[in-house]
């Protein structure tokens, strides 16, 4: 079967840890679209975090897609429509703040606008991360986020004591939310429903194109559900030990191509 729909993890997968694309993932990419593939970024970064690759790949015509927020969002990248849109309520935030202060971690919420935390000493990763996917950073109280369209909230911390955190969350919230961890410092909540792979599940069936011909390219946690989803599940050289026991394939790492070898081998032969 021919593969007719790609989607493509960002961090740890389509570019280097220089954090650039090689021209060899450019190239492979074209070839791609040319072959009438589509391409999909398929990220848990915000919009913001992701204009600037789709930009450089070529992928803002008509019939481009993205989908961000690990799932919560999928849009028409032309016309930024919203084909998927999944929101956490104004609970959910002050449930999840509250938690995060009794395990002692930092948190921040994510808006298609901004990055908003109630941590009055601004934790490094969340700085990190403004700077990462491009956007503002704004200190709020609990009280001053009743009106926020929140689609994520994140857990971030040192490695360390996110883990211990982590240990620590009672099994309620993983009944109530998808909960992933998508770098040593990031624990990444969104609504239950939420997930990669249900996002491309829907994008495919919008688009007419069965299961059977779709492929992944992932290297982490939050990227297991859509690898679990397609029918050909590609995992980088450099991934997640236990997401390479679910791969169909190991391709090269982030620094060497690994998404152009994939392409070219598995999604255009």
């Amino acid at each position: 079967m021919p593969v007719k729909l790609i989607a493509v993890d960002i961090d740890g997968t389509l570019i280097t840890s220089q954090k650039e694309i090689t021209p060899e993932v450019f190239e492979a990419v074209q070839e791609a679209k040319a072959a009438g593939i589509k391409v999909v970024i398929t990220t848990g970064r915000p919009i913001a975090g992701v204009t600037h690759l789709l930009e450089k790949l070529k992928l803002t015509e008509r019939g481009d897609y993205v989908i961000t927020f690990n799932g919560a969002l999928v849009q028409d990248v032309a016309s930024q429509e919203d084909l998927v849109k999944e929101t956490l309520s104004y609970d959910d935030y002050l449930a999840l703040e509250f938690l995060a202060r009794k395990l002692g971690v930092h948190m921040h919420a994510i808006t298609k606008e901004g990055i908003y935390t109630a941590n009055r000493n601004i934790g490094k990763y969340t700085v990190h991360e403004a700077q990462l996917v491009n956007m503002p950073v704004f200190y709020r109280t609990p009280e001053e986020m009743a009106d926020k369209e929140i689609v994520k909230i994140m857990f971030i911390d040192e490695p360390e004591l996110l883990d211990q955190a982590i240990a620590q969350i009672p099994a309620e919230f993983y009944d109530n939310y998808t909960l992933v961890k998508s770098q040593p410092f990031y624990l990444e909540v969104v609504a239950k429903t939420v997930s990669k792979g249900n996002a491309i599940i829907h994008l495919a069936d919008k688009l007419g194109i069965d299961m059977a011909d779709t492929m992944a390219i992932g290297d982490e946690e939050n990227d297991r559900a859509m690898l679990e989803v397609v029918a050909t599940p590609v995992v980088m050289e450099n991934g997640n030990p236990e997401l390479k026991k679910i791969a169909k394939y190991i391709t090269k790492s982030n620094d060497d191509s690994g998404v152009a070898y994939a392409i070219r081998k598995w999604g255009l032969n």
